[in-house]
Formats: C-alpha cells, sequence, structure tokens
C-alpha cells in the first residue's frame, strides 16, 4: 500500500505517519483554502494562502520548527517575513474558534468510527468541562510594549473539553487579557442543548449561567460561589464517603432574574486532604436529579473535572501553545487555537491506539509525551523523503477507509517505546543548611569528601 520510503517511517515510527496522514485528510491546502474563503468575514487572501499560515504555525506549535521565522524560511511562502506576520495578527477570532470546531467535529467522527471512545462518565449525558485560559505575557516586542515594565496579556480563553472523546470540541476566544471570564458566558450559553452536563469551577457560578442551562434542558454541576446564595430547604443530612472525603447534602432554593423559583441540590465535600489553596470542604451545585446521580456520584463527576487542567498541562508541555513572540492578540489566539488543533489530532491518534490494542490501558500506560516527543524528532525527516504523492492514499480517503488505515498503522505501535515511567511519591526536600553565605563550593570536592 504505502512506499518503500514511507514504508520504512511506517516500521520506525507509525505515530508520526498517522499525525502526518490525519494533516492530509482533515487539514489539506485546497480544503482549508476553500473553508477560509466561506468562514472569513474581513479578512481575505491576497498573497498568502491561509493554509501556508496554519502550515507555518502548525510546525511552531508541534516544535518541530523552534520559532515562527525559521519555519517561514523553511516553507515556500512567496510574501515576505512582515507580510506573515501581518496576516497572522489579523486572523479574526471567530476564524480561530471556527477552526478548532470543525477539526474537532471531523475528529469526533473519526473516533466514534474508530470505536475509540471512552466509557461514558454519566450515561445519557454529553459531559463537557468548561475553564478558562489565561495565555502567557509575550516578549515586549510591539511598540506600544517596549517602555512598558508589567506583562503584557495577549487574550485568553474559555476552553471545552468532552472526556468520554478526549477533544477540545470549542474555544472562546478574548483579545482582552484582563477580561473576566465570566464575561465571556454569553456566547457559551448560544451552545447549551439539552442532554449536556456542564461542569466548571466557581469562575463560572453565575445565576443567569445556571438559570439558562437549567432552562434549555441540561444539567450542571458547578461549584458554588461565595456571592451566589442559594435558600436552604432542609437540614443538611449525611450521605457517605467519596474519594475524595466525606459527602454531605442538602436541597436549596434560587431565584431566577424573572422570578421564576427552581429547587437544587447543594453537595458539600469535606476534603481528607486540602486543596493547594488551603480549602477543606467544596459546596457544589447541581440540577441532576438524585435518582440519575446521586451526591457521592455528582462528587466524582466534579473530581474528575481536574481532567481539564491535565489537558491544559499537556498543551504546555507537549505543544508550544503559547508563542512568546507573537505580541498582537488575534496571532496569539490563533497560535493557542492551533495547539487546540493538534491536541485534538493527538486524540486521535489515542482512539486508534485504544481500538487496536483493546487488552492495554492505553490513557494510563502511553506517554503522549514520547508521542509528542518522537513526532517532533521524525516529522521533518519525514516530510524530506517521502513524496508528496504517497499521501493520496490519505487525502483521499472518506472517513472509513481512513480509520482503516490509522487501526492498521496503530496495530504497527511500539507500545514499549511509548509507555509512562511512573516514579514513586516525592521525598521530603532536604533542608539546605551548608555553606550558607557562600556564592558557589565544588562538586568534586564535596563528592570526594563524602
Amino acid at each position: 500500500m504505502f512506499s518503500e520510503v514511507l514504508e520504512r517511517f511506517v516500521d520506525k515510527s507509525p505515530v508520526t505517519v498517522m499525525v502526518r496522514g490525519l494533516l492530509e485528510n482533515l487539514l489539506s491546502a485546497d480544503k482549508l483554502d476553500r473553508w477560509f474563503e466561506a468562514t472569513c468575514a474581513r479578512q481575505y487572501t491576497r498573497k498568502i494562502l491561509f493554509s501556508s499560515l496554519v502550515g507555518l504555525m502548525l510546525q511552531v506549535v508541534c516544535r518541530t520548527r523552534a520559532s515562527i521565522h525559521e519555519a517561514y524560511r523553511a516553507s515556500m511562502i512567496a510574501a515576505s517575513v512582515v507580510a506573515v506576520y501581518g496576516k497572522l495578527k489579523g486572523v479574526e477570532p471567530t476564524t480561530s474558534r471556527a477552526f478548532v470546531q470543525v477539526v474537532a467535529g471531523d475528529a469526533e467522527r473519526l473516533i466514534d468510527t474508530l470505536g475509540g471512545t471512552r466509557p461514558a462518565r454519566l450515561p445519557g449525558y454529553r459531559v463537557k468541562y468548561l475553564d478558562g485560559n489565561c495565555l502567557a505575557a509575550t516578549e515586549h516586542r510591539l511598540k506600544p510594549l517596549r517602555e512598558t515594565a508589567a506583562g503584557a496579556l495577549p487574550g485568553k480563553s474559555l476552553v471545552v473539553f468532552q472526556p468520554h472523546v478526549g477533544l477540545a470540541t470549542d474555544v472562546f476566544p478574548c483579545i482582552d487579557g484582563h477580561a473576566q471570564e465570566r464575561a465571556l458566558l454569553g456566547p457559551v450559553v448560544a451552545t447549551v442543548e439539552a442532554g449536556d452536563l456542564w461542569i466548571a469551577d466557581r469562575n463560572f457560578c453565575v445565576l443567569a449561567f445556571l438559570s439558562a442551562i437549567h432552562a434549555r434542558g441540561a444539567a450542571f454541576v458547578i461549584r458554588q460561589h461565595a456571592n451566589l446564595i442559594a435558600k436552604p430547604l432542609s437540614k443538611i443530612r449525611v450521605v457517605g464517603k467519596s474519594s475524595t472525603g466525606k459527602v454531605d447534602e442538602q436541597p436549596v432554593e434560587l431565584t431566577a432574574a424573572d422570578g421564576t423559583v427552581w429547587q437544587l441540590r447543594r453537595i458539600v465535600i469535606k476534603l481528607s486532604q486540602a486543596t493547594r489553596d488551603g480549602e477543606t470542604t467544596l459546596n457544589l451545585l447541581t440540577n441532576l436529579p438524585d435518582d440519575v446521580a446521586d451526591a457521592i456520584m455528582v462528587a466524582e463527576l466534579y473530581r474528575q473535572r481536574w481532567g481539564i487542567e491535565t489537558a491544559f498541562q499537556k498543551l504546555e508541555r507537549h505543544l508550544n501553545s503559547e508563542i512568546s513572540t507573537l505580541g498582537y492578540p488575534q496571532a496569539a489566539l490563533f497560535g493557542f487555537c492551533l495547539a487546540l488543533v493538534a491536541f485534538n489530532l493527538y486524540a486521535v491518534v489515542m482512539a486508534a491506539l485504544r481500538a487496536a490494542h483493546p487488552t492495554r490501558d492505553i490513557d494510563a500506560e502511553v506517554s503522549e509525551y514520547y508521542i509528542a516527543g518522537e513526532i517532533a524528532a521524525t516529522y521533518t525527516g519525514l516530510e524530506i523523503a517521502v513524496c508528496e504523492t504517497d499521501w493520496e492514499p490519505f487525502a483521499h480517503a472518506d472517513t472509513q477507509k481512513m480509520c482503516t488505515l490509522l487501526f492498521n498503522l496503530a496495530q504497527r505501535v511500539d507500545l514499549k517505546r511509548l509507555l509512562k515511567t511512573p516514579r514513586g511519591p516525592k521525598k521530603p526536600r532536604t533542608p539546605r543548611t551548608k555553606f550558607k553565605g557562600k556564592p558557589h563550593v565544588s562538586t568534586a570536592k564535596l563528592l570526594a569528601g563524602r
């Protein structure tokens, strides 16, 4: 099926071939440029195609190129690097968001067809984790920033993760790095559908947001903010114990802005171990019926919300999700959204591995860090050695054919090379009491004296 050269890469690094094949299938140049022309509102194409921007930026995001300028020098873009940066700063946030949505939709279809979905967290509901991400301060390259001592924040986003497929399915970018996360909830409400289960931290515990979710036939498990007062309807009753601590429950009442009164439950978790902020009690609000999810289940659903924190850590560790040289908000947000796209491509690879190796616990055993490292080390050589025509089986494959290709490649992955290296519990830090006041010591002399 594959050429002799491509077959060598399949033998040595099938995951890299899987990612390159996904790029050819989901992000082909013709497909991207047609999509851009149909989606963009103000930006237009003159010399630099949208597909060229995506290809250039993905190299930086996936760490196959160290910088945008290096990726530009290796590209075939027939325009100056100044024009490239000008194009990047003009990418509309709506375009960045729509790009994440369309790729997530394609990736979800592939994962469903592969049979690589995870078990539902709560049968009958689409679990959606909502959390915010503030982009780190950028370098002071822009003229208005050069005399500024404070860190320059290029923007922030709300991101929606769906754990059953492991995808970032939506993003709500904002160019104001100082904006309140709550101010971005309006567009989120427009996406709420019946059958959703929204799980979020207390930053999103806003009466209007909870009321909108409830009114649309969806459910929520959201940590109660101190500013939101819920009227108790009876005394707290002891329920039992979860994996994080003792659990109590209490029926409460909320009154919406239009005067509508509705009842829900407050789940109180008395933690066995304090949070990093020193808190020992969590109050959760939920409108889930008790016969669908009891208090212990609600507490467990919220505990699993930490998976979105892990997803952000993966974006930071495995991908270059916050490019410090991109000072313009639109460009920085575009880079972050492309990191979400790359994250979703990796999620398809993980789903293919789950389908091809059903006896292994892929999520627990396989390191996405090692996958990202192997791709970064192999991708450039793959691009140089393999002819464009060799990727045609991926480019023209429909969903079923693409899943067959991915499944066959996943079967050839040597999982031993990608296994996580678990570490034991951390040892307490040794007090540093010797040689205080000295600028340095000789390591060799200390070792000899030992």
